[in-house]
Parts: structure tokens; C-alpha cells; sequence
């Protein structure tokens, strides 16, 4: 199983930016794709997660109203539309999968709720 997460880059404050996940290798198409991010120092904390059938998110209290995470089961693959962004989101941003969504978005932003981990993709705003 692979997760490959791209769409990083720089970008100015007030900017956007939309990263992609795609699996492979298994479908996640019952399950939960989550976006966690990492900055230097900090521990690893939940951008925004969905069930994959979409009636379920859950977002970091920081990224509310801000960013938007969306999914395309048929194409295994999770999104993250980032938008007004600020320096305080420069972070190495990572895709997670878990293949069963037995569990309510209370459990989302357990890195130890999921299956999967990707690579990581750095997103840098610049002010």
C-alpha cells in the first residue's frame, strides 16, 4: 500500500494551495483519509479528516473555515484545498488512511487510528 501525497510548495500568505493524496494498492473507499501536518518542534496534529462515503469530517481548530478536504473514492484519492493561508502553516503536511471507518470522527486525530502513512509533502508560507 502507498500513499503519495503531492501539491506542496511555497506560497505567500493570504494564498492557496490544493494537495492530493492518492492510494494505492488498497481501497479505502470504507474507511477514513485524514491530512495531519508537522511543524519544526511541534507534535503531529490532525489538519482535516473524512469518511470516505463523506458524511464524516473533522477539522483541526486552526484550519476551520479556512481549508477544505474532499475525496474522490473512485479514484482512491483525498484532497486538501488549503486557502488563506498564514506562516503559522508552513509544515511538512502528511496523508493517512485507515481502511475500516468503524469508529466516529472523535478518534480522527489519534495518528494511531490509522493504517497508512505517506510520505509528506512541505507546504511553506512565506509573509
Amino acid at each position: 500500500v502507498q500513499l503519495q501525497a503531492f501539491g506542496g510548495g511555497l506560497v505567500q500568505a493570504g494564498g492557496s494551495l490544493r494537495l492530493s493524496c492518492a492510494a494505492s494498492g488498497r481501497s479505502f473507499s470504507s474507511g477514513v483519509m485524514g491530512w495531519f501536518r508537522q511543524a519544526p518542534g511541534n507534535q503531529r496534529e490532525l489538519v482535516a479528516g473524512t469518511k470516505m462515503s463523506g458524511d464524516i469530517t473533522r477539522y483541526g481548530d486552526s484550519v476551520k473555515g479556512r481549508f477544505t478536504i474532499s475525496r474522490d473514492t473512485a479514484k482512491n484519492t483525498a484532497y486538501l484545498q488549503m486557502d488563506r493561508l498564514t506562516p503559522e502553516d508552513t509544515a511538512v503536511y502528511y496523508c493517512a488512511a485507515r481502511e475500516r471507518s468503524n469508529w466516529g470522527s472523535t478518534l480522527y486525530a489519534n495518528t494511531n487510528f490509522y493504517d497508512y502513512w505517506g510520505q509528506g509533502t512541505l507546504v511553506t508560507v512565506s509573509s
